[in-house]
């Protein structure tokens, strides 16, 4: 949870170091950053031959339609619960 002080840490995303600044805990940051480098793995796998850029548009593609599909659900769980009120 953010408390307004910033943060500073290094990570490591597809054997690149990162220096992310946030108001996250640094291990959340790490986490995040984790969770980018497994994605970015799992496309390389499916598709080896891609260049890095590709590879990282569709880390970022795939990131953001995972989130659209939770927010989605989120907010059907919402409506389910103010009906109920």
């Amino acid at each position: 949870m953010s408390d307004g002080k910033k943060t500073k840490t290094t990570v490591n995303i597809y054997g690149q170091h990162f220096t992310i600044i946030g108001e996250e805990s640094k291990a959340h940051m790490r986490h995040v950053a984790g969770v980018v480098d497994d994605k970015m793995r799992e496309i390389n796998e499916k598709n080896p031959y891609l260049d890095i850029n590709k590879l990282a548009v569709l880390t970022a593609v795939n990131v953001v339609h995972d989130y659209m599909k939770l927010q989605e659900k989120y907010e059907i769980l919402e409506r389910q619960l103010k009906e109920k009120e």
